[in-house]
């Protein structure tokens, strides 16, 4: 039985293409803060009920002082090196394509992709992604780490919406075309 649970990419991105300025540093993240502006995040995770993250990123969350990350949500964290389970926190050492067809055919709501690059493009490569909501943050950091690697295939979107908000955020929403 499969369900109609898609993979949804939910990241924000510099305007050239970075997810983090080099030593992971994510400060350029706080040029579009703003009191009681969450930019639909709220309301996105009420969607989700899964996480996949990688282990890098999901420690930089960590290490930023998030004490309660992913609340409620069965976690996935992408490992090379297995470690022990904590709550609904499971570190995943296996295929993602595997991990995906297995979520897939659970019911339940929706996947969250919430980074990093070595996963998205791993997800890119196996054609795994079914929206990308991602928030373009109005800053050219110019190096650092980039969301989209070379080397995968092509993919066409069609455009589902766009907001503006007052600090200059853009976020874009596609939704996969199925050729």
């Amino acid at each position: 039985m499969t369900t109609d649970r898609k993979v949804i990419l939910y990241i924000a991105v510099s305007l050239d293409g970075y997810i983090a300025a080099p030593g992971d540093d994510l400060s350029f993240l706080s040029l579009v803060e703003e009191k009681g502006e969450d930019y639909g995040y709220g309301d996105f995770v009420e969607t989700v009920d899964t996480v996949i993250v990688g282990r890098r990123t999901y420690d930089k969350v960590l290490s930023m002082g998030v004490d309660h990350l992913y609340a409620g949500k069965d976690a996935y964290v992408v490992t090379r090196t297995p470690r022990p389970d904590s709550g609904s926190v499971k570190f995943y050492p296996g295929s993602l394509k595997t991990l995906i067809a297995r979520l897939k055919a659970e019911s339940g709501k929706h996947i969250f992709v919430d980074g990093g690059a070595e996963v998205v493009n791993e997800l890119l490569c196996e054609d795994l992604i079914d929206e990308f909501i991602i928030s373009v943050i109005p800053v050219l950091l110019g190096e650092g780490i980039r969301l989209f690697k070379d080397g995968r295939p092509e993919l066409k979107l069609e455009l589902i919406s766009t907001r503006q908000f007052f600090k200059g955020l853009a976020q874009l929403h596609y939704k996969r075309i199925d050729n």
